[in-house]
């Protein structure tokens, strides 16, 4: 990517040096990582694109894995990058095929994290640019102005339409979500749109919950080790 005037690169606003996965969380009250880093979490329904947002935002083919199942996975996921913030991979919600008995696991999953997460730096809001927000999202829409966290909406797949109508597709999402067009980030995990500005919205997230709360603690040893640890997560 060039700068405005088109005769330089533009410097990648967030290298990811290193990435560790700390484990899943499968319950809600249950074992999650250590809160020490400030923790920014990724939502959106079943097959909005999560996973490959995730994969194009970090620069890594296969850190979240892209399910060909949508609403399989039903834990949240914490990877830490750079040791300088958590990126949380949560459980998509909202896929019809999924049972009423596991949607409603996923709830009390997701809000309770939300809700109890002592580092919560802010959260990315998926919607798919091509259709209007579903009952789920607008419901977790709500929820997040309820808890008052910083939320960045990211609206993927403007890959899938043309430039025009992409760009109309947008504005009427802003407006009719009664959102400011800073929030808002048009997202092409294909071409790459959107990953820097994603990047440099991540890491004001971070900067402002730094500048609140202070620089994190070092890390705990405490020997314990997360129950079912995996490479990736699943929770596209």
């Amino acid at each position: 990517m060039t700068d405005a005037a088109g005769d330089a690169p533009r410097p990648d606003p967030l290298v990811i040096r290193r990435v560790d996965y700390l484990g899943p969380m499968a319950a809600a009250g249950g074992w999650r990582p250590e809160a020490r880093l400030p923790e920014v979490a990724f939502s959106g329904r079943s097959n909005v694109g999560k996973s490959s947002l995730i994969n194009a935002l970090t620069r890594r083919k296969k850190l979240a894995r892209v399910s060909h199942t949508p609403g399989r996975t039903r834990e949240i996921h914490f990877f830490g990058i750079n040791d300088r913030f958590t990126l949380v991979d949560l459980p998509g919600y909202g896929y019809a095929r999924i049972s009423k008995a596991r949607k409603a696991e996923w709830r009390p999953l997701i809000e309770g994290y939300l809700r109890t997460s002592p580092v919560l730096a802010g959260v990315v809001q998926l919607l798919d640019v091509r259709h209007a927000p579903s009952p789920d999202d607008e419901q977790m829409l709500d929820f997040l102005a309820e808890l008052g966290a910083p939320t960045v909406v990211a609206l993927t797949k403007v890959d899938k339409l043309p430039r025009a109508e992409g760009a109309r597709r947008v504005a009427e999402l802003t407006a009719s979500l009664g959102l400011s067009p800073d929030q808002v980030i048009p997202f092409s995990a294909v071409t790459g749109m959107g990953r820097d500005e994603l990047a440099e919205a991540l890491e004001a997230l971070v900067d402002a919950h730094r500048a609140e709360f202070g620089a994190p603690p070092p890390p705990t040893v405490t020997g314990e080790s997360p129950p079912g640890h995996a490479e990736g997560s699943a929770a596209e």
